[in-house]
């Protein structure tokens, strides 16, 4: 199931954290259960982070991701380039931040459609002025929650190469996604998926 199901501010606590993502679900690959994954990620500190209640809250975060990945996935994703991996990344991100989710496909996807250039700040701000009037919940967040999730959702795309920024600019960059990966979310009736990242009909 594509975002969770309720809107949530969380992504607000979490960056892209790529190379932690990969190291954990290599030990994901090699057997490992989520529980062994946590401890070996604080134990052994392999994400690098500064204190440990830090570095579970990292593994945490990480392992919900991970439990969107099936094996196919899994294995997908340890036999996959870099720009593949990356993708796989924002798509177990996705999968669990509906509003998330609906940025990309209502925002970014529109914007590839049409043919524009850039991402601009006005179109994030629509987005959340849109969501307001939908949620009550979204409503009542302060001002400063939304300018951190704006910045968040923005900051991931360009993680993830759906953005990139010259001089500031941030402009559109569509991936073409790998056959296998495509392949993949076809077999699980992700082709919202597809869209959204695409932009294709």
């Amino acid at each position: 199931m594509i975002g969770a199901a309720a809107y949530s501010a969380g992504l607000m606590s979490q960056s892209f954290w790529f190379l932690e993502f990969k190291r954990a679900v290599r030990l994901r690959q090699e057997g490992l259960d989520y529980d062994e994954i946590k401890k070996k990620c604080v134990e052994e500190n392999l994400f690098g982070a500064a204190k440990e209640y830090r570095a579970l809250r990292m593994a945490g975060y990480i392992i919900t991701r991970i439990k969107t990945m099936d094996d196919t996935l899994v294995e997908l994703f340890c036999s996959s380039d870099l720009a593949t991996q990356k993708l796989i990344n924002l798509i177990t991100i996705l999968r669990t931040d509906r509003l998330f989710f609906e940025f990309v496909y209502e925002v970014y996807r529109e914007k590839v459609i049409l043919g524009m250039e850039f991402m601009e700040d006005t179109d994030v701000n629509v987005f959340f002025t849109r969501k307001e009037t939908q949620s009550e919940l979204i409503y009542r967040w302060k001002e400063s929650t939304k300018k951190h999730l704006r910045s968040c959702y923005l900051n991931f795309m360009t993680d993830a190469n759906l953005l990139t920024v010259i001089e500031k600019k941030k402009t559109i960059s569509p991936p073409i996604l790998d056959v296998a990966l495509e392949r993949y979310l076809k077999s699980v009736d992700e082709e919202v998926m597809i869209k959204a990242l695409t932009g294709v009909n």
